[in-house]
């Protein structure tokens, strides 16, 4: 009980303490807004100009309002028209279907289609192609390619083939996500028919085409080359207090029973409507108020932006009562695809594990529907430790943006230009990464003029994903209750209520109920079919034909500009006040059922951590540390390089060594499993064994060519890219080990010829050592 008191005052506390903090936030945002110069321009203008304002004003306040309802005509008519054209998706460029999983063994209402570059840009057939798959969450595809500065248009210029996989608004009867995996399967497979001579394609997914795009690589890893996943939620129980509320909303809502109610009064399928009303209860002021504000205000320039957004936005589609179920059950509520608990079918669990393509996440600290704790934690729920990742030979890169908001990650041209870019410009050189988790920064740097962007990759360790709770993840313990109430009430209404609503719901009544959706409803009320707005389409050309702008710095215009703060702001307070109601009510209602199993569960679940050196593939590799041939000398050469240095690694600094030395290596010439192995072989002897790597390095060169092979590529390299002390020394180090194993065999000696000390045989903890010019350097052996 004093457990128990203790929790519930604490959430009191946090309580109250949110409610200030919005109140706060609300005075602050009031004053702010209260600017003094609007009150002094007043002062300071005599009755005459008072009146030449106030008329001028009201003036352009009408016709903007004239306009602003004209827009809004506009989006009801371009929605309807989209209707009747079957919702075609919304991409900005021309597109031919390739193939139409609606025709497949396993149907699923999904098809792929090929981009046709735009006139000016050539693709080659010979380069790996990337796919893209846009979020089905309510809204239809095209998101991934709805202006020329997307990620269509980034891949495009690059030179790459794209595809891209679209869906249908009706799902096929009795479809299910494994269907829709298949499916895409599938898609892959033409595609390499169609690409035989190119390395794996890139598949690259929005939101909910991000999981669906790991789901794909689980269960055919085989087909799946790099994974670049946007905004897309992978843990769904993370999060921070006060600041993501969508997380709470299953156990608000009971669990899954009300997506089964609303799937059952559909007649078996699911409307997109609702999940878009979802997305926009998370910010009432932008929902109700600033965007239409945003429109007003600037109606001269904002409506076309404003009608393209739309328009996708708009674009409702259904899912089969299947999906939904199983997308609420394993995802939304029982969090169990990042558990390995998510089955696609019976007995077989989708395992993110079996995923050996590398992985890039990108997620935003300004998203709220899918925050970075959503985007990031799977990797330390699956991988608890580095050097697990590590074990199972992944490759996963991390990048985050400041600020971006959700949509913004898919569609603002800036981020196109500068992340996405970036992404596709790593790609050629991810899959040559020794296996570990790594943040990726972009770099922008101005030269007369222009903009150059750079990419910085630092190894992570997976222990520091922790600093993206605030609070540590002891708050995820109370949604293992909430899965438990839902998998209750779930089975509760599916024994006695589902049999009485399927039976009486009908295709007819369900197309009813859909067509009278508030999101509909505010969209066909405002077209040509309402009769009293057939006037407004020729008062809006005659006031485009007449327009009178306001004057922007008059008191008008600001006192405008003060109501529209304050009414944000108003709307901000009722958000935070609501948000931290609904956080109240859920830790008051699951956090007492969930006292004490943190401590619990940490017992009962907690693993005996494995050594990494008994895994299969660590075992394997470090049985080889004296076998090999020029390309595993090369890259042991490398990564002991890289092991001296700073842990960073920049992309300009990869194009430059590849330019310099790729060609000898021998791994661009292999296939990217077969040049993976090598490096993955190669990282283990190297970050386990680093003494006895570097020792064994000469026994990998058989021949004198290619100990020589070996020092010209130093020799090249050094002075040409950016290396330490450290680094300078090792270098050095390895001429001598070569010169020596040289000279003993009789071969031909490098540049550095030394007498062999017995001592050397064993380096000591911190020799120095001479470099190829003669410097002493510490050598870096640990």
């Amino acid at each position: 009980m004093t457990e128990l008191a203790s929790a519930q005052t604490k959430v009191a506390q946090v309580y109250q303490e949110r409610c200030t903090n919005a109140l706060q936030r609300y005075l602050d945002a009031v004053n702010a807004a209260s600017a003094p110069s609007s009150k002094d321009s007043i002062h300071a203008m005599s009755p005459p100009e008072l009146w030449r304002d106030a008329g001028a004003y009201w003036l352009d306040f009408t016709q903007r309002s004239i306009l602003f309802w004209d827009t809004l005509r506009q989006r009801g008519n371009n929605w309807l028209e989209h209707e009747k054209a079957g919702k075609p998706p919304l991409l900005d460029f021309e597109w031919e279907t390739i193939a139409d999983a609606r025709t497949f063994e396993r149907p699923a209402n999904y098809a792929l289609v090929r981009i046709v570059p735009p006139d000016g840009t050539k693709t080659d057939p010979n380069r790996r192609p990337f796919v893209i798959i846009d979020p089905r969450a309510g809204h239809g595809p095209g998101i991934g390619g709805f202006k020329q500065d997307s990620q269509v248009g980034v891949a495009l210029k690059a030179g790459h083939p794209v595809y891209f996989v679209i869906f249908f608004p009706e799902p096929v009867p009795g479809q299910t996500l494994a269907d829709v995996s298949r499916a895409e399967a599938g898609f892959l497979r033409i595609i390499g028919e169609r690409h035989p001579k190119t390395r794996k394609p890139v598949v690259i997914g929005n939101c909910q085409g991000g999981w669906a795009s790991m789901l794909l690589g689980a269960i055919e890893p085989d087909l799946v080359g790099p994974i670049v996943i946007n905004g897309a939620p992978m843990s769904y129980w993370a999060g921070n207090d006060g600041e993501n509320p969508m997380r709470y909303a299953g156990g608000i809502l009971g669990g899954t029973w009300p997506a089964l109610l609303a799937s059952d009064l559909g007649a078996g399928t699911f409307d997109g409507a609702s999940l878009v009303e979802n997305f926009e209860y998370l910010n009432p002021a932008n929902t109700y108020f600033e965007k239409f504000y945003t429109l007003f205000s600037k109606i001269d320039t904002e409506p076309e932006r404003f009608l393209e957004f739309e328009r996708w936005w708009g674009g409702f589609f259904l899912m089969d009562r299947q999906e939904i179920k199983w997308i609420v059950e394993n995802l939304f509520v029982g969090n169990n695809l990042s558990q390995g608990q998510a089955e696609w079918s019976e007995g077989r669990a989708y395992d993110l594990r079996s995923i050996q393509s590398p992985i890039i996440l990108f997620a935003s600290l300004g998203d709220n529907i899918t925050p970075p704790q959503q985007a990031f934690n799977w990797v330390a729920d699956i991988y608890p430790t580095t050097e697990a990742l590590k074990a199972n030979g992944q490759v996963i890169v991390g990048l985050m943006h400041k600020s971006v908001g959700h949509l913004g990650i898919f569609v603002s041209g800036q981020v196109a230009k500068r992340e996405h870019t970036q992404i596709v410009d790593l790609i050629d050189y991810i899959e040559h990464l020794p296996p570990g988790l790594y943040g990726m920064l972009v770099e922008e740097q101005k030269t007369n003029g222009s903009v150059l962007y750079d990419v910085l990759l630092t190894e992570r360790r997976v222990e520091d994903l922790q600093v993206l709770q605030k609070y540590g993840r002891k708050d995820e313990v109370p949604f293992e209750t909430v899965e438990a109430v839902s998998e209750m009430l779930a089975s509760t209404y599916e024994t006695f209520v589902h049999p009485a609503i399927s039976a009486m719901a009908t295709p007819a009544g369900a197309a009813m109920r859909r067509a009278v959706h508030p999101q509909r409803v505010q969209r066909w009320a405002v077209s040509d079919i309402n009769p009293f707005l057939w006037p407004l389409g020729g008062m809006a050309d005659m006031v485009r034909a007449n327009r009178a702008p306001r004057d922007n710095e008059g008191p008008m215009a600001a006192m405008e500009r003060w109501t529209a703060a304050i009414t944000s702001a108003s709307w901000d307070f009722y958000r935070d006040l609501r948000d931290a109601s609904v956080e109240n009510i859920f830790f008051r209602t699951y956090g007492p059922a969930s006292i004490g199993m943190a401590a619990a569960d940490t017992g009962a679940v907690a693993e005996e951590l494995v050594d990494v050196r008994d895994t299969p593939l660590v075992k394997e590799a470090l049985s080889h540390i004296e076998e090999g041939d020029l390309t595993k000398a090369i890259v042991r050469a490398a990564l002991l390089l890289m092991k001296a240095g700073t842990g960073r690694r920049r992309l300009s600094a990869m194009k430059r060594a590849r330019e310099l030395v790729g060609k000898d290596i021998g791994l661009l010439d292999l296939p990217a499993e077969a040049a993976r192995a090598i490096i993955r072989e190669q990282s283990y002897i190297v970050d386990l064994e680093p003494v006895k790597a570097l020792l064994a390095l000469p026994k990998l060169l058989r021949t004198s060519d290619d100990r020589r092979s070996l020092l010209d590529l130093l020799d090249r390299l050094e002075g040409r890219v950016e290396a330490n002390a450290k680094q300078i020394a090792l270098f050095g180090e390895i001429r001598r080990l070569l010169s020596e194993s040289g000279t003993e065999g009789g071969a031909k000696s490098g540049p550095m010829t030394t007498r062999r000390r017995a001592q050397d045989k064993v380096p000591p903890a911190a020799p120095t050592t001479t470099d190829a010019r003669g410097r002493a350097h510490e050598r870096p052996i640990h």
